[in-house]
């Protein structure tokens, strides 16, 4: 038996019949379990293990055409990438494009799907703090280290906000105006490691 707040996973989500029966104890014994559903074939995934999900979170009509009420609560649909992003040595593949690094990021820092276009270094807001990227190209600059390092330059271009700047970057040239700035800087690849 899973403890009231454990963590329940499946491996092969298939109709996400023990997601809709972790919710159901948990709608019915006030536990906060939660649970990790891992679905291989994508159209299962989304047509079957998502709807599901999805129907008995917020409610449904049933096949006698009653008003089923929702079980509450939420859950987050994630994909996973083909490749992965990082080659052997924990650096970021030559081939990796600035959306696919920008959902890592975001979902590194915020624990949450990427949503966002990612054509623009401020990937979002999160609770009261904007998440910036630099990666080759979004700056328009194809060069190696094109946009990718932290400069008064490259800084005074980016999109504005006031609260606090985490900025993901290959390098920070900005010393003490950092600090003045509320930018906490993360250096990729390494804070990015998982």
């Amino acid at each position: 038996m899973t403890p009231k707040d454990g963590l329940v996973l499946d491996s092969f989500a298939g109709s996400g019949t023990t997601a809709h029966a972790v919710l159901k104890l948990n709608a019915n014994f006030g536990s906060n379990r939660k649970f990790i559903l891992v679905e291989m074939d994508k159209n299962i995934a989304t047509k079957v293990t998502f709807e599901r999900i999805k129907r008995v979170t917020k409610g449904y009509i049933n096949r006698n055409g009653e008003d089923i009420e929702g079980l509450g609560s939420s859950f987050q649909f994630c994909k996973l990438s083909q490749e992965p992003l990082f080659n052997a040595s924990g650096h970021i593949r030559n081939d990796v494009s600035f959306s696919q690094l920008a959902e890592f990021v975001w979902f590194c820092e915020t624990g949450t799907g990427y949503t966002g276009k990612a054509d623009s270094p401020l990937l979002g807001i999160y609770e009261g703090r904007a998440i910036y990227l630099l990666y080759n190209g979004i700056l328009k600059d194809l060069t190696e280290q094109g946009g990718n390092i932290l400069t008064k330059q490259v800084f005074d271009v980016l999109p504005k906000f006031e609260g606090v700047k985490v900025i993901y970057a290959a390098a920070n040239r900005l010393g003490g105006k950092a600090k003045r700035e509320n930018i906490v800087f993360k250096q990729t690849p390494y804070a990015l490691e998982v």
